[in-house]
């Protein structure tokens, strides 16, 4: 229950992270080869959930980083750890409260190049109303007309209201999630 809703906040923010923004109508998310987890401990085991619904706008530039942004929203109703009575819990107010927030969005500020197709996404991520600061870690490789963008965020869930009232206790479900995510793109030009 508390741990997929951990999870789905996660995954949230590494989508988010990965910095997909109003696009080149050329480049777009291939979803079929795209995925978005999320890792939380509940009572001290990994439980891992994945997001089943999202979408990004990419206008990408390796040569113009400034004018380039992402923008990434995720379907938090389509949160799963795959447990039909964890899955029924998330959508409800203590969790995602998915009727007044049905969409956890990434939106890009800022976009550095580290070297070696390594870049740092910063901007916002929103999430059950809550907006924060979030950089996220994002590597670039590209095969053929694809590109894939991975990487690993951490968010506290607390800080976004994930896991309220009796869930609050971290010995419970712990406040770190981790959301991992490979985004599978087209249309990027040459790295």
């Amino acid at each position: 229950m508390k741990t997929s809703s951990i999870v789905s906040a996660l995954l949230l923010t590494s989508a988010s992270l990965l910095g997909i923004s109003p696009a080149l109508a050329q480049q777009k998310l291939l979803p079929a080869d795209s995925q978005i987890s999320f890792v939380t401990r509940q009572m001290g085991v990994p439980l891992e959930g994945r997001f089943k619904k999202f979408d990004a706008q990419i206008s990408f530039n390796p040569a113009q980083l400034a004018s380039s942004n992402v923008t990434l929203k995720v379907d938090t109703a389509s949160a799963s750890f795959g447990a039909p009575e964890t899955d029924a819990e998330m959508p409800k107010a203590t969790w995602f409260n998915v009727p007044q927030f049905p969409q956890a969005i990434f939106q890009s500020s800022s976009i550095k190049a580290l070297g070696g197709g390594k870049y740092e996404v910063a901007g916002k991520l929103s999430i059950k109303g809550t907006a924060r600061d979030v950089i996220a870690p994002v590597t670039l490789v590209q095969n053929g007309a694809n590109t894939t963008a991975t990487g690993t965020l951490t968010i506290q869930r607390l800080t976004y209201k994930i896991g309220e009232n009796e869930w609050a206790d971290t010995s419970m479900v712990a406040n770190d999630v981790q959301i991992k995510f490979k985004l599978a793109l087209t249309g990027v030009g040459k790295l």
